[in-house]
C-alpha cells in the first residue's frame, strides 16, 4: 500500500520539521530556528430550516488565519527589527511606513537533500509583536532569542511545487 510518496516509493518516513527556509523581499531570512504552525479556522454558522426545527444545520462562516511566531538567535542582522519598526518605532506614528509594512513571505519545507518538498505563500503579513531581547539569565545555558509575531491575511500552498526526485 502507498505511503504518500509517488517518486520515491521506497520512502516510508514523513518529512522532518527542522528542514525549512523562510524568505521575504526576495532573499532568505538568516538564522530562523523556529516558525509557528500555519493554521486557519472557519467559523461554523448554525441555522435551522423551516419545518425541520428539531436539529441544527451547519454551514461555513468567516475564515481567519492564525498569526505565526518566528524565532532566531540574536545577531547583528537587523531584519526583524527593521520590519517591526515599519509598524511602530520610537519616532511615533508619523514614522509608520503605511506603504511598505506588509510583506509577502515564502515558507519552504525541505527534504533531507535540501530539495524543496512544499512551498507556501503567506500573504499580507505584518509584525504585531517584536521581542528584541529575551529574558536574560546568568544561570542559564541558552542562546538569546529574538522573535516576531506575524499576522497573516491568508496563505496558500504552491501546487506547482512537486515531490522532489530522490535521485536528482
Amino acid at each position: 500500500m502507498g505511503k504518500g510518496f509517488t517518486k520515491d516509493a521506497k520512502r516510508i518516513d514523513p518529512y522532518k520539521n527542522f528542514k525549512f527556509r523562510v524568505s521575504w523581499d526576495g532573499k532568505t531570512v538568516l538564522g530562523v530556528s523556529k516558525v509557528g504552525a500555519l493554521k486557519r479556522t472557519t467559523e461554523v454558522v448554525k441555522h435551522r430550516d423551516g419545518g425541520d426545527n428539531s436539529h441544527d444545520s451547519k454551514s461555513p462562516g468567516r475564515t481567519s488565519y492564525d498569526a505565526i511566531t518566528m524565532e532566531r538567535g540574536i545577531t547583528h542582522d537587523a531584519e526583524f527589527e527593521a520590519w517591526a519598526n515599519k509598524i511602530h518605532s520610537w519616532a511615533g506614528d508619523s514614522a509608520m511606513d503605511l506603504a511598505n509594512f506588509k510583506k509577502e513571505l515564502t515558507l519552504e519545507i525541505m527534504n533531507e537533500k535540501n530539495q524543496v518538498a512544499f512551498r507556501y505563500f503567506l500573504h499580507d503579513c505584518w509584525v504585531s509583536e517584536f521581542t528584541s531581547v529575551p529574558e536574560l539569565n546568568a544561570n542559564a545555558n541558552a542562546v538569546a532569542i529574538e522573535s516576531i509575531k506575524i499576522e497573516i491575511n491568508g496563505w496558500e500552498r504552491d501546487t506547482d511545487t512537486k515531490e522532489p526526485d530522490p535521485n536528482g
